[in-house]
This record gives structure tokens, sequence and C-alpha cells, in this order.
């Protein structure tokens, strides 16, 4: 079974804590979330250099930057209202369906 978590692939997210955490950039926009492992990729966060061999992709080969995975406790949600970090609830709307809200400010997140 996979693990329910508060990030979603498209959500703003800033770094709270970690080796990302110290820099002005420390937020950015959520590209794949794994629930397996519990971590997820951030853009412009956790940057790494990656060796690889030419190939159709990159002609050249050579050293490449890519983001790495970043565990999601590590990260915290923004606030569509506020811009602040906030933490998520849950709670049933008037259809009846679960939605995402933010603690900080009661805004609904899409």
């Amino acid at each position: 079974m996979q693990k329910k978590l508060n990030i979603k692939k498209g959500d703003l997210v800033k770094v709270i804590t970690g080796a990302a955490s110290g820099s002005d950039t420390n937020q950015g926009k959520v590209l794949s979330v794994d629930r397996e492992k519990g971590r997820a990729i951030v853009e412009g966060i956790n940057m790494v250099s990656k060796h690889t061999k030419p190939n159709a992709q990159y002609p050249e080969g050579g050293i490449i930057k890519k983001e790495a995975s970043i565990h999601v406790s590590n990260l915290m949600l923004i606030d569509p209202k506020t811009g602040e970090p906030t933490k998520v609830g849950r709670r049933l709307n008037k259809d009846g369906k679960l939605e995402r809200y933010a603690k900080k400010s009661g805004e609904t997140i899409s």
C-alpha cells in the first residue's frame, strides 16, 4: 500500500531542512513524487552532476546537472494566499469529495 502524502506534482514547496535549505532559492515546483519511497523531485533543488556517455539525447555526453530527489519530510507546501510555508489539512467539500487546504489561511489547494 502506498503512503498518503501532502505534496503532489505541480505544488509550490519550500525546503525547510537539509543541504538545500540555506540558499535563497530554496523553493520550487514539484516535478514528480515517488510515493513508495516518500521522495519528490523539486525544480532547481538538490542539483547533482551526472556523468553521461554520448547518446541520442546528449550527443556530446559529459557532465549534466540535474535534480535529485529529496525526502518529503524536508518540504513544506507554500500557502497560495499568503506565500508562506503551511501545513496541509484534508476536509470534505460540499460535493462530499476530499480536498486539501492550507492550515494557516484555510484556503483550498487545487
